[in-house]
């Protein structure tokens, strides 16, 4: 496989030591595995990955001790084998308590300039606090879970190890977003083909659905684009005349933004059902078919999504295609799997 293992831009040329009482090591740089068609991804200099932030990052990251009834973690709502969803409409946190909105997957989120359906956090160190304070996710709080893990000499050794601190706020957030940023998910069957030159890779019907993913009838390709599948804007797909959840709106309170949502990946669309930020479409084939009808005409609805007519060999060649973008490695990486 044509990957590059990408060392920062610095080359940890510093090398910083950390001087602590119980740790003088220099930090062991973690070699990032992105494939040399992928774009650079931008990680702040303040949180360059070593293996200590990542190894502790995924520790916390499937850590229940994080909820109020110790009952849920990040895994509950991300799951590996679902490419980091949970498979329900709408996620559910500690005793069944229902979120706002579907879960996306964490696939390749280290490329995201904003997090949520709506873009409402502007990176990855801000995000993972707000499942941990939400009512209807953890429903808990920092300084509560600091004290479990107080006398806890292992999570006391990792800290350190990994920020050169006692367990604190600071290296919870920084490092769960150290190890989400490893979460690269590129060897599809579409990646094998068209990036690797495995000409078998894609039969002669997902050949025909991917001309039509990247013609000018469809213009799926206009909002996700490869290599992530996905531009990161927000558009309105004309789902509904009347959205009970604002999308966009709700962050910038703008009304040209009403009913729009983060254009979401389609990196491993085949097993991230149920569909749309509710979560209120089931099959790729109805995503298909939405698309087909052109939406319901809302008045922020996207130029690009209109009446397509596609015939039925079409629809089905278009379903083909998207599920060659499931990548098997990525949901069966021990590397992303639950250490604890």
């Amino acid at each position: 496989m044509k990957y590059t293992e990408r060392i920062p831009k610095w080359l940890w040329g510093a090398f910083f030591v950390f001087t602590t009482a119980c740790e003088t090591d220099r930090p062991v740089p973690y070699l990032h595995q992105i494939p040399s068609w992928f774009p650079e991804m931008d990680i702040p200099q303040e949180n360059q990955l070593t293996e200590a932030r990542v190894a502790l990052g995924r520790k916390l990251f499937y850590e229940p001790l994080l909820s109020s009834d110790s009952s849920v973690s990040c895994g509950t709502c991300h799951s590996l084998d679902l490419a980091f969803t949970d498979g329900l409409s709408i996620s559910q946190g500690v005793d069944a308590a229902l979120g706002m909105r579907n879960s996306p997957t964490l696939a390749n989120i280290g490329y995201a300039p904003r997090l949520f359906h709506d873009g409402g956090v502007g990176g990855l160190e801000l995000q993972s606090q707000s499942p941990i304070f939400s009512v209807s996710e953890m429903n808990f709080s920092i300084a509560g879970f600091l004290d479990r893990i107080s006398d806890d000499a292992e999570y006391t050794k990792m800290f350190l190890e990994a920020y050169g601190r006692e367990p604190d706020a600071f290296g919870i957030s920084r490092s769960i977003a150290a190890f989400e940023r490893t979460l690269i998910s590129s060897n599809s069957r579409f990646d094998q083909y068209e990036y690797q030159g495995d000409m078998n890779a894609l039969s002669e019907q997902e050949l025909r659905g991917k001309t039509l993913f990247f013609s000018e009838e469809t213009e799926c390709s206009n909002c996700h684009q490869p290599p992530l599948f996905t531009n990161f804007e927000y558009e309105n797909i004309g789902l509904y005349l009347n959205y009970a959840d604002s999308g966009r709106a709700r962050i910038t309170h703008l009304e040209s933004d009403k009913g729009k949502f983060k254009v979401p990946t389609l990196r491993n669309v085949e097993l991230t059902a149920p569909y749309m930020h509710n979560g209120s479409i089931q099959t790729l084939e109805e995503v298909v078919e939405h698309f087909n009808g052109g939406g319901v005409g809302h008045s922020n609805q996207s130029a690009s999504v209109k009446p397509l007519y596609l015939t039925q060999q079409q629809k089905t060649d278009l379903v083909a295609f998207l599920k060659t973008l499931t990548d098997v490695s990525f949901v069966q990486n021990e590397n992303f799997s639950n250490p604890n």
